[in-house]
């Protein structure tokens, strides 16, 4: 039986400075996004229209208030909405944890939506250049889920080889190893097909090479929404909720209406592209 490590919060102690392996995930998801998403704007759609390294490190910028403000407060209201409503300021304590990846994504959106109208673009040439560089810092968070042993699997048959037991839990209990199924799910599988995908011109233009955006992004919502929702399965519920309605996690809940507006982004966009070409 394997029992989690019990790694050390804390990476690196410099005097009184304490550098968490929490906060190093989410520099190397920085990272990634930006080298990632450098090498995208050299693809030709974005080219052709003025792409360059300085606009995507402004997307950063606008990416990581979307994902610190939108996550924290997807939080709040999605999981503990009558503990914040009686306790406003504490939802600013995001030294506390408390993080909704459903929350972020949706304060990146109106990230990317500011920047869009700042900076005279479309909403989606802006989501379809970013969708593909999300999936590496999700895996990244995954891996800091995994040091820092929260987000626990369900309980696991003691015969499966890589049943854990996490400690942190309470209990002594074999368990689903959720967070490097959700890394290999979310993160490293979706990042794949993603990818490849969004590599393909057909992706974004029509036959007539009219730019039609959408697609990537209507991928990328159907994607993440299937994958978290199967992930969902092996991932122990808060405490707090448990499970709600048909046995399903909030999580779950969550992930649904991502993979149906994803299926409604995709198609939408495909009809447009069907439309230029007639045209």
């Amino acid at each position: 039986m394997l029992i989690h490590p019990q790694f050390d919060a804390v990476a690196l102690q410099v005097g009184p400075l304490a550098i968490h392996w929490y906060g190093l995930t989410y520099l190397v998801a920085f990272g990634l996004f930006l080298w990632l998403a450098s090498l995208r704007v050299k693809l030709a759609p974005f080219a052709a229209r003025g792409w360059t390294r300085r606009d995507v490190e402004d997307l950063l910028f606008y990416g990581v208030l979307g994902v610190v403000v939108g996550g924290r407060l997807g939080y709040a209201i999605f999981y503990k909405p009558d503990y914040y409503a009686g306790n406003l300021l504490e939802i600013l304590a995001v030294w506390k944890g408390g993080m909704s990846f459903h929350g972020g994504m949706l304060g990146v959106l109106v990230a990317m939506a500011l920047y869009a109208r700042v900076r005279g673009r479309g909403f989606f040439e802006v989501t379809d250049l970013i969708a593909p560089c999300v999936p590496t810092g999700l895996a990244s968070g995954r891996v800091g889920n995994f040091i820092n042993g929260e987000l626990w699997g369900r309980a696991a048959d003691p015969a499966l080889p890589w049943a854990m037991i996490f400690p942190q839990s309470g209990s002594n209990l074999p368990r689903h190893p959720s967070q490097i199924y959700q890394f290999l799910l979310e993160g490293l599988l979706l990042f794949v097909l993603l990818w490849l995908y969004a590599r393909r011109p057909g992706a974004y233009l029509g036959v007539r090479g009219q730019p039609v955006w959408g697609k990537v992004s209507g991928a990328f919502l159907f994607g993440y929404g299937v994958l978290r929702f199967i992930a969902e399965y092996f991932r122990e519920p808060d405490n707090f909720l448990g499970l709600l309605a048909f046995n399903l996690s909030m999580g779950q809940w969550l992930s649904l209406p991502m993979a149906v507006a994803g299926v409604a982004m995709w198609v939408w966009a495909a009809r447009r592209a069907a439309v230029t070409a007639r045209a």
